[in-house]
């Protein structure tokens, strides 16, 4: 039976979650060189459109219709035929299949925005195009259904993942990883760092994903209620705790309090908190914060100390962070916040902990395998990356002949 209240939070629960892919054009946008600031922003935005009609044509149904082996879902519901107005008791009983749909289509539109934060400055927009649909198709749907949908091989492996840190972070950071080994370096890389072009941006972005981040995981909950607000109060605690690491981390080895590293350090944070949002306490999560900031800033400098060409560290935020987070699901989750999830490793069963490090292994290497094999194919056939007269142009007059600033 459908339930307004509910129904409600999960509709504004997907605008935020909608949110969240702008926001990225802005966080993206500001780090870049200004050349190509128009060209990034495109990069989302245009996520938007294609992963939306994507969804709603194939993308659903493979991610989360009937199960076919436990590895991916059914043909059924192409084009959303048999998704109507009625509840799907099996995904979400209290609200119309259609607003558990859309609520996930949202989180199929961000998880390739992501991955674009590796590429920036040098992939060309026709082959970016026809990357993000083949990525969505290979990547994000099939593992949505193993970790998400009614008997996905994960799901039935006992494996937690709340709002989508094996998911959508995971897979993006490992694809981000990829594209790295892939695509040539940009052709300054090495020669000094490319300074940030706008931090207001930066911050800004920063920001709003902050705030879109409550429908991520609080909207994940399904109801307005108890849960939900668990999740809300857990994300904000999360967040603010790696904010703070990541300043300080940024202060006490870089020599002054860096504002992108209290930024980065923000959704690091988020990130972090995603799979384990509906299951941890606000205790945890101060620890799950921490940790985030700590180790997703080494990863960061680890990176760059590898000369690995990650334009905008996707790996060590989003890859990290969301292994971090679902780790530490398998420590600090407990049924005293969840009763429809499991107790971890400091709750007594330290077998979640296993469970979780199997599924983030699984997630690791198919997303990265699948990444790499679908840029090595499209580079063979078409080329993904711009020539050197493109990028010294910029990509905002070389891709798509406008420019940030006039």
């Amino acid at each position: 039976m459908v339930d307004t209240g509910d129904t409600a939070w999960l509709l504004a629960s997907s605008a935020l979650v909608l949110v969240m892919t702008p926001a990225l054009a802005f966080f993206y946008g500001g780090m870049v060189h200004r050349r190509h600031a128009l060209a990034t922003i495109m990069q989302s935005f245009i996520i938007v459109a294609i992963i939306s009609v994507q969804w709603v044509l194939w993308g659903y149904s493979l991610a989360f219709g009937p199960d076919k082996w436990g590895i991916i879902g059914g043909l059924e519901w192409l084009g959303l035929r048999g998704v109507g107005l009625e509840p799907n008791e099996a995904y979400a009983g209290t609200v119309p299949h259609q607003a558990y749909m859309i609520f996930q289509a949202m989180f199929a539109i961000i998880t390739p925005a992501l991955i674009t934060g590796a590429f920036a400055g040098r992939m060309k927009f026709k082959a970016f195009l026809i990357f993000i649909v083949l990525w969505a198709t290979l990547v994000y749907d099939p593992v949505a259904h193993w970790v998400w949908g009614v008997d996905g091989w994960l799901r039935n492996l006992g494996a937690l993942d709340f709002a989508g840190g094996t998911v959508v972070h995971i897979t993006a950071g490992m694809a981000a990883l990829a594209a790295a080994l892939v695509l040539r370096k940009r052709f300054h890389f090495g020669m000094g760092a490319e300074e940030a072009h706008n931090l207001p941006f930066v911050v800004l972005g920063a920001g709003l994903l902050w705030f879109g981040w409550f429908g991520f995981n609080a909207g994940s909950a399904l109801a307005s209620g108890a849960l939900a607000t668990s999740a809300f109060v857990v994300t904000n605690t999360a967040a603010a705790m790696s904010a703070l690491t990541w300043m300080t981390m940024s202060w006490w080895l870089g020599g002054k309090p860096s504002v992108l590293g209290a930024a980065s350090g923000a959704v690091a944070g988020l990130v972090a908190i995603t799979p384990a949002s509906g299951f941890v306490t606000p205790m945890a999560a101060v620890i799950i914060g921490l940790l985030a900031g700590v180790l997703c800033y080494l990863a960061c400098r680890l990176r760059a100390r590898l000369k690995l060409d990650d334009s905008l560290d996707v790996w060590g935020c989003h890859g990290v962070g969301g292994t971090v987070g679902a780790l530490a699901t398998g420590l600090f989750a407990t049924v005293a916040i969840n009763s429809a999830g499991k107790d971890g490793l400091f709750y007594g069963s330290p077998g979640q902990l296993w469970t979780q490090f199997v599924a983030v292994v699984i997630v690791w290497v198919y997303a990265f395998v699948v990444t790499f094999v679908i840029l090595k194919v499209l580079d063979k056939v078409m080329g993904v990356c711009v020539e050197h007269d493109e990028e010294e142009m910029g990509l905002d007059l070389s891709q798509h002949g406008e420019r940030a600033y006039v």
